[in-house]
């Protein structure tokens, strides 16, 4: 039985039945929101998911190997890599001790090569055929660096045209113009920085007319 204002008891609900006062409508019960989870990340550079491809890396969320979407304009720019010896670098190396610094000999040859950079990402590294790894910028050699890794860091193409360097978790790390890389933080790069991988090779990045 519901009580008007008044303090009468009413055997209505809607008005009361002594004095005709109109009667407050219960109040509906107050659904708590459901917790929210927290965003997932991108497993390359941990930049939050927004999308089936993340927004810094192009990372594919859905595991198709579908590229991230580049507009046609990209293609009107031309892209290498060209690889070849430092022995700079080397010298620094071996007096850091570096990975087998006592066994490493700086190549008496090595012929510059270049690599196109086209496509969602170009791997850098040494070819396997255990691994089933053929990456694009193919550093077998020879002459063959031992300090790179068969996966040593990857190019990652960018919607407007420019790329990012990343490190996976090489054994011997990446530098960047002379700065090490952290592992699974992508940087920006451009014409004419210096990646120095393994022992003694340097990749130069190049940009020019198609």
């Amino acid at each position: 039985m519901a009580t008007c204002p008044q303090g009468h008891a009413s055997g209505a609900d809607d008005y009361c039945d002594v004095c005709g006062t109109q009667l407050a409508p219960a109040s509906p019960p107050r659904s708590e929101p459901a917790p929210q989870s927290a965003p997932a990340s991108c497993p390359v550079c941990r930049t939050p998911r927004a999308g089936h491809f993340c927004e810094v890396c192009g990372h594919d969320y859905t595991g198709t190997g579908a590229p991230a979407p580049i507009p046609a304009h990209v293609t009107g720019v031309r892209w290498e890599a060209v690889a070849a010896a430092d022995r700079a670098y080397y010298e620094k190396v071996i007096a850091e001790g570096g990975p087998d610094a006592g066994s490493v000999a700086f190549p008496p040859y090595c012929p510059q090569r270049s690599f196109a950079l086209s496509g969602e990402q170009v791997r850098i590294g040494r070819r396997s055929r255990a691994r089933n790894l053929a990456p694009e910028i193919d550093l077998t050699g020879p002459p063959e660096d031992p300090g790179v890794s068969h996966l040593h860091a990857v190019l990652l193409a960018q919607p407007d045209g420019s790329w990012l360097l990343v490190d996976p978790g090489s054994s011997n790390g990446t530098q960047l113009n002379g700065r090490p890389l952290t592992v699974n933080v992508p940087v920006r790069v451009g014409a004419g920085d210096r990646i120095h991988v393994g022992a003694w090779t340097v990749i130069t990045l190049r940009e020019g007319a198609p």
